[in-house]
């Protein structure tokens, strides 16, 4: 429901040569116009039956419009939801006050006892997860707004700085990364107010020839774009659409821009692919070539130097962690003027005339790595790259993403400034967070990659308090908040530092002086000439030991030594008093790439997992902060770094059913009929509330579902691995290696998503296979155990109640339970008939072993013995 600034242009229908519809819109209007015109928004809004516009009003004594709408959940939907939560409460609270009235005394009491700490912990962790949510809001961007204030061409929008960091081509296939990187150049910003940076953290070549290829091929994608109004501007995602709506106004020249750009791009696409052994054959002839094969083989760039970051051939000062800052501008800064293209002509089949063809910044920056430093990962890339920046271009602004995260909407760098200057609390924000939405994904979404839950219900409710956390890619800070300075409404003066405080950001005099100008927020890019003692002021930043001493890591920048940088970061800055904002628009302003291999998708929640119990065992606890973080914003932080300790006693609940394999009976509560009662319907009023949350959230019944089975798949083994690895950290001060989430794939041209087929055994899938055969032979026991005893008696009838559990558990891990399938998942028949045929085999099983003999069987045994022992009847 974004707004958007339209044009009404005619429209039209553009099939392509090759039969590939290349646009497609209605006449009159392009297609996606419609819905995000004001007069559009304003008829959806009236429609919206769960949302509903705030009462707000010009801010008093500005005499400045509001460039973004405040938009709260009806009371019809909100007030019942609340209620429940309330009822749960109460309804939990009672079933405590009974179990503790019907305790066991007999031989089961410490199964009772232990399950009363899970019931008591359970409770706990629900109520940390709910509180927060009481009060979603959503805000709309208005960017016609933003436009009637800052004029038509926009011109005097402030700067921003867009960070991407990298570490290594085969993991993160540089494909994403060129067009990430594209992209983000033909995105619609005013072109000398924003800036591109690349971090490659590995420091290999292959990384910084391919930014000179995309600055050759910007050159003819960017003004392509801009002419035909392309959407979106990775042309990789643009190209593999089968339809595009079109709201150019040159649709005459369309098909045959797009022909011949599609061509370009196949041929960039060839290069880019053979850059790896395109440098390898250079270097092989620079290297055997007279007196330069002797000693370390050099890794050699185009213009016949030797690359200063790390080799092909690894040596000293050329390895993963030991070469050189590297810092290399690969397209100026632009002018402020447009530069109109040529026209068509023989050499130039493109007409350009009409369009300015500038192009923003981009600079390639590797930092300096050295033995015995630990680098950060991440975390210390990106606050390499916020100083090298601060002395580039030094925009109030800085945008960060990963390398596989594109802009899908071009507008998407315009959103986000209606947050930070209006006029209502813009000042005090700190940074606007984007939902992260996917591409590739199977189409049932099996493990829960496109996270909606999460994305569209959990960071809408923070919405409504101080501000959703940072989620690690997809945005856009304020930079003096990075800085660590404190919002304005508790900051006495403007920023000036005090000389004493200086050494807090190191020893460069050239950043500390130009921190007051990154807190002008109306303030642009200045260009720079980067000379000799510019670029001793860069290299000085890159070093591995300008931090030492310093803030940096804490305090200032990203923070360290946590998994979870991005949560650790954002929860700093509210505790300082800022608050953020959660801009949803429509199409997505980002989108990305997620694991759907099973092994792939459980390391990354591994990562996420353990960095949030790190966070909690830190100075960042969520208790330790002070009394400017909003209480529930509070309990929020406190849940995030928490959760995964509940799923300790999740699984011990999931192993319990093992005891039927060994005991007749055993219960965790008597009476058992009432316990299973309350049990029902205290979990039953979990699933009610979360029918509302679906409401509101604006998500599917499966989205909804798929939630809830990766959740019992990660708290069966990923989630208690990581608790798990927190104790060993605590024991022995030693932390566990986190590995970087693989993004290369193993589909091929035949198979989209071979990797959702494909098993990586590793030891994190073994208890969640323990749990699930443990369940089924908990289901075949309960169903011997029905036929031994009778299936109308009551040790059935609690039999029966039982084995609910258990089947719900086998409902919950089916999606885990075909990823371990391989090939064969893609039948899911089977799994069910192996399933019964387990279920069956263990239910014979066990009732054979438990059948007693018959009485006429025991009689006639008896009077064959008598017989044999008296010698047989006379006769």
């Amino acid at each position: 429901m974004a707004a958007a600034v339209t044009r009404r242009l005619h429209a039209l229908r553009v099939e392509a040569p090759d039969g590939h519809a290349v646009a497609d819109v209605e006449s009159g209007r392009g297609a996606s116009e419609g819905a995000d015109t004001p007069v559009a928004k304003r008829v959806v809004d009236a429609k919206d039956d769960v949302w509903v516009a705030a009462d707000e009003g010009d801010v008093p004594g500005t005499g400045r419009p509001l460039l973004f709408r405040t938009m709260k959940v009806k009371g019809s939907i909100l007030h019942p939801y609340r209620f429940l939560i309330l009822a749960r409460l109460i309804a939990v609270v009672a079933f405590f006050a009974w179990r503790v009235k019907h305790r066991n005394h007999d031989g089961g009491a410490w199964l009772w006892a232990t399950s009363m700490v899970a019931d008591t912990w359970f409770g706990f962790s629900w109520l940390l997860n709910q509180l927060p949510k009481l009060n979603p809001v959503k805000r709309v961007p208005d960017l016609a707004a933003l436009a009637d204030q800052h004029g038509e061409a926009n011109t005097n929008l402030p700067g921003i700085d867009v960070f991407v960091t990298t570490v290594d081509p085969v993991d993160e296939p540089i494909l994403y990364t060129v067009n990430t990187i594209l992209s983000i150049l033909a995105a619609d910003y005013p072109v000398d107010r924003y800036a591109c940076y690349l971090s490659d953290d590995g420091g290999t070549l292959v990384h910084y020839e391919a930014m000179v290829e995309v600055a050759g091929f910007a050159a003819l994608w960017v003004p392509f774009c801009r002419k035909h109004c392309v959407e979106p501007r990775s042309p990789e995602n643009y190209f593999g659409m089968k339809t595009r709506p079109y709201v150019g106004s040159m649709a005459g020249e369309f098909v045959r821009d797009h022909r011949r750009v599609r061509r370009e791009y196949e041929e960039f696409k060839v290069r880019i692919g053979s850059l790896a052994s395109t440098i390898r054959q250079r270097s092989d002839a620079y290297n055997s070539s007279s007196g330069k094969g002797v000693g370390a083989r050099a890794t050699w760039m185009a213009d016949g130097t030797q690359w200063p970051g790390t080799w092909i051939e690894q040596a000293e000062n050329h390895r993963r962690g030991q070469h050189a800052g590297i810092v290399q501008v690969i397209l100026n800064h632009p002018s402020c003027k447009p530069q109109l293209g040529s026209p068509a002509s023989t050499n130039n089949p493109f007409d350009f005339s009409n369009v300015d063809t500038r192009l923003p910044m981009l600079v390639y920056i590797s930092r300096e790595k050295r033995p015995g430093y630990n680098h950060q990962k991440k975390a210390g890339a990106m606050n390499v790259m916020l100083r090298v920046s601060a002395l580039l271009s030094n925009a109030p602004f800085v945008v960060n993403f990963d390398c596989d995260h594109y802009i899908n909407n071009s507008q998407a760098l315009r959103a986000p400034m209606c947050f930070m200057l209006d006029p209502r609390d813009g000042h005090n924000t700190a940074f606007v967070q984007f939902p992260q939405r996917f591409d590739d994904v199977d189409p049932t979404d099996r493990y829960a990659n496109h996270n909606r839950v999460f994305f569209d219900g959990t960071m809408l409710s923070l919405n409504g308090l101080q501000g959703p956390s940072y989620l690690g890619t997809g945005t856009v800070f304020r930079r003096v908040a990075l800085y660590g300075m404190e919002p304005p409404r508790y900051r006495a003066e403007k920023i000036k530092l005090a000389a004493g405080k200086a050494d807090e950001f190191g020893s460069s005099t050239s950043f500390v002086n130009s921190m007051p100008d990154a807190a002008i927020q109306e303030r642009s890019i200045t260009p720079v000439l980067v000379d000799e003692g510019l670029g001793g002021d860069l290299a000085a930043l890159m070093t591995c030991a300008y931090e030492d001493g310093s803030s940096w890591g804490r305090d200032v920048g990203w923070v360290y030594n946590i998994a979870t940088e991005d949560v650790v970061t954002g929860f700093r800055m509210h505790s300082q008093g800022w608050r953020s904002m959660y801009c949803s628009m429509e199409p997505a302003a980002f989108r990305g790439t997620a694991p759907i291999n099973l092994t792939e998708r459980l390391y990354q929640v591994l990562r996420w997992s353990g960095g949030s119990l790190e966070m909690f065992f830190s100075h960042s606890n969520a208790l330790l902060a002070g009394g400017r973080l909003h209480p529930l914003q509070r309990v929020a932080y406190l849940n995030m770094s928490t959760y995964p300790i509940v799923t300790v006693f999740i699984l011990a609940y999931n192993l319990f059913p093992v005891m039927w394999l060994f005991s007749e009976q055993f219960y965790i509560q008597r009476p058992f009929g009432e316990y299973i009662v309350y049990l029902v319907g205290v979990i039953a009023m979990i699933h009610v509330i979360g029918m509302f949350e679906v409401r509101w959230a604006g998500i599917t019944l499966l989205d909804w579902c798929r939630n809830e089975q990766f959740y019992m798949i990660g708290a069966t083994g990923v989630y208690p691995t990581a608790v798990l690895y927190m104790a060993l950290k605590l024991v022995t001060g030693k932390g566990l290696h986190f590995r970087l989430t693989s993004k290369q794939t193993e589909a091929c041209s035949g198979d989209k998503f071979a990797d959702l087929y494909t098993v990586r055994w590793v030891p994190l899938l073994i208890p969640t296979v323990a749990v699930l055969v443990v369940n089924v032979a908990a289901v075949g026991a309960a169903i011997g155990k029905a036929a031994t005893w009778g299936f109308f008696t009551d040790q059935a009838r609690h039999v029966v109640l039982g084995m609910v559990f258990n089947v719900w558990i086998l409902v919950l891990l089916y999606p885990f339970a075909l990823g371990i399938m391989g090939q064969w998942g893609k039948r899911p028949v089977i799994l069910f008939v192996m399933l019964v045929m387990a279920i069956g085999a263990v239910g014979i099983v066990y009732f054979t072993l438990h059948t007693p003999y018959p009485a006429e069987w025991s009689e006639v045994a008896a009077s064959l013995g008598k017989t044999s022992l008296t010698g047989g009847p006379s006769g």
